[in-house]
């Protein structure tokens, strides 16, 4: 819990958004309480004072007074006399349905692959009890499986880390400067955006869609800002589900290597192709002479609970990681490691499992989603773990908190960009079991009805 850190009056508007309702106190606090609940607004963030507030927003200052009594009332905020108001997070409530996760269950055969490992479990005992880089079984299983999808790689290219999420701020603590600016897609994977503006980067955003990436801007882009950094998400884009074709992933790359941007290539969801006809391999293997660090992970192909991912990159960019990687962790836990490399050899008949697993899910969210939200624009998916559904009316984040009132998670669109923008999607995913899927869609789809006579609309939706 980071108690230093001061949001600003002016830093807040943009995450406020368009909020209204009546009264305009209660609007208010349910705005600041959704932003609390996904993590916009971390717990142990200052809020700015009542008079400043009341100033931003043109607002009666017994407007915001009321508004942070009843986040005191209901456990997000706590003031103390000389420290100001600071955000919490109250006891987690029991959820009915939980839309903010991509997490899906364990792969079927994982229970098969640790019941065969207890007799070996005693081997872990002869690795390192500090082990920066990975054990060298596992950095080989990893190399292998890059060598079999077309891209030369050795164990030595290959840092073990504690899944995808600490892959990424590992290599945003290392490659990136304050002040550097460096390239985002929005939306995005949020937890990335976190670890790159807590290492100090000044974001450039490129757009993504349903439909793809704005090739020629990305392009375009590369080319006059040279940001020391890209990061992107190529396969089964999170949150749109959208894949660059081979031949944007060339263009990219050359541009990169022009502009001397490293390239932060996010493969953690690469492996969950349901029905995408191509495969394209890694996309490092379009670099030539570009810097190129992947991320891969075993987490949403495999388990969320398996907390594994790594880093493959030039070994000169290996030793820098690992240099860097004492200031956070010391190291991955063996237990897991024995594991991983067992799992990561199993791939091959693992990955046809989970992709029937979400096939079927898929498909059912689709199904309820048509019945019981027509007007709502859902794009098809070859893959991934969520859909990326166009709203008719920029509501997206008055929805998630109706949602959150009825004990169902939802994590707004603004939650997935940057300055509240978003207001247009919500993800969801199809992770869940049917009966739950069809209880979350339903009690939506009663949300949705009731956000309808208080947001205006509709408006031109681009999916």
């Amino acid at each position: 819990m980071t108690w230093g850190t001061r949001l600003s009056a002016r830093a807040l508007l943009p995450l406020l958004g368009e909020w209204h309702g009546s009264p305009a106190y209660a609007a208010l606090a349910g705005r600041i309480r959704l932003l609390i609940g996904d993590g916009r607004i971390t717990a142990g963030t200052r809020l700015p004072s009542e008079r400043e507030l009341a100033a931003a927003l043109g607002r009666s200052r017994s407007t915001v007074v009321a508004a942070y009594q009843s986040l005191r009332d209901s456990g997000h905020l706590v003031s103390v006399h000389g420290s100001g108001s600071r955000a919490v997070l109250p006891r987690e409530r029991r959820r009915e349905v939980d839309f903010a996760r991509a997490a899906p269950p364990p792969v079927e055969g994982l229970d098969e692959l640790l019941a065969r490992l207890a007799p070996c479990l005693t081997s872990a005992l002869d690795g390192p009890a500090f082990d920066l880089l990975g054990n060298r079984a596992l950095r080989e299983a990893i190399a292998d499986r890059y060598v079999r999808r077309g891209l030369a790689t050795t164990p030595d290219q290959i840092v073990v880390t504690t899944g995808g999420q600490h892959a990424i701020a590992l290599a945003a603590h290392t490659l990136v400067r304050r002040a550097d600016h460096v390239l985002v897609e929005s939306p995005t994977y949020p937890h990335a955006c976190e670890a790159l503006l807590r290492a100090g980067a000044r974001p450039v955003v490129t757009p993504v869609t349903t439909a793809g990436w704005d090739t020629g801007q990305l392009v375009a882009l590369l080319g006059q800002v040279r940001p020391a950094l890209a990061y992107l998400i190529p396969d089964f884009h999170n949150p749109t589900g959208a894949s660059m074709p081979p031949d944007d992933r060339v263009r990219v790359a050359e541009a990169a290597r022009r502009a001397g941007t490293t390239l932060l290539i996010d493969e953690t969801t690469a492996d969950l192709s349901i029905d995408r006809p191509w495969d394209d391999g890694p996309f490092a293997r379009h670099a030539h002479g570009a810097d190129v660090v992947t991320i891969g992970s075993l987490s949403k192909s495999v388990w969320g609970g398996l907390r594994l991912g790594w880093l493959r990159t030039d070994a000169s960019v290996v030793h820098r990681l690992v240099q860097a990687r004492p200031a956070g962790d010391l190291g991955t836990p063996q237990l897991e490691q024995l594991l991983g490399e067992r799992v990561v050899r199993a791939l091959p008949g693992l990955l046809p499992r989970r992709a029937a697993q979400l096939r079927v899910n898929r498909d059912t969210l689709y199904d309820l989603l048509a019945r019981h939200l027509p007007d709502w624009r859902v794009p098809r998916v070859d893959g991934g773990l969520s859909l990326w559904a166009g709203l008719d009316r920029p509501a997206s984040s008055a929805l998630a908190q109706l949602c959150q009132a009825r004990g169902i998670a939802l994590s707004a669109g603004p939650r997935f960009g940057i300055g509240g923008s978003h207001e247009r999607f919500v993800r969801l995913p199809f992770t869940m079991a049917a009966d739950d899927l069809d209880r979350g869609v339903r009690a939506l789809a009663e949300c949705w009805a009731q956000v309808g006579a208080d947001v205006p609309g509709p408006g031109p939706v681009v999916v």
